[in-house]
């Protein structure tokens, strides 16, 4: 049975009193569980339900971690890299920034790298309509790309040690 690491139980007790609305702690709890196993799966739903306590059930859950896109539903790799396909990145050119980054690492949209240390996936909007083409690496974000800016990138996250 899953359960939070000791930072994370820590920062769910600090939690507690600040979402008065039991509700109100979905989300937040859904982000310590993505951080500490790096995706949300239904044992770890089951877990922040429970958690949480009535009258949140894990349908509540289970609805709010579906809905939003920020939780991965699957072990992704050490670099997810989220590329926004949004009209206004496109427009400006995300669909090369994919192709290229794709490229690189050998593998198609939706799929993780043999060694598991890259993901990349296509997004309708990382809400930086202004700067596109934008892409999520982790969490921190990348705007206005060229082909050379995330060539760059990826050599630097290459040469990290996994």
């Amino acid at each position: 049975m899953y359960q939070f690491s000791t930072e994370s139980e820590k920062r769910f007790q600090k939690l507690i009193p600040q979402f008065p609305n039991k509700r109100s702690l979905i989300l937040p709890c859904l982000f310590l569980l993505q951080r500490d196993q790096g995706f949300v799966d239904n044992q770890g739903m089951e877990y922040i339900a429970e958690r949480i306590g009535d009258p949140i059930s894990l349908a509540q859950v289970h609805g709010v971690a579906t809905f939003y896109t920020m939780y991965n539903k699957k072990p992704v790799g050490k670099f997810h890299i989220q590329i926004c396909a949004n009209i206004s990145c496109y427009l400006a050119g995300s669909d090369q920034i994919t192709k290229q980054v794709c490229q690189k690492l050998g593998i198609e949209k939706g799929q993780t790298t043999k060694d598991k240390k890259f993901t990349v996936d296509e997004v309708q909007c990382l809400g930086a309509c202004g700067f596109g083409p934008v892409a999520q690496i982790n969490e921190d974000y990348h705007e206005n790309l060229t082909t050379e800016k995330i060539d760059q990138i990826l050599n630097q996250l290459l040469q990290e040690k996994a």
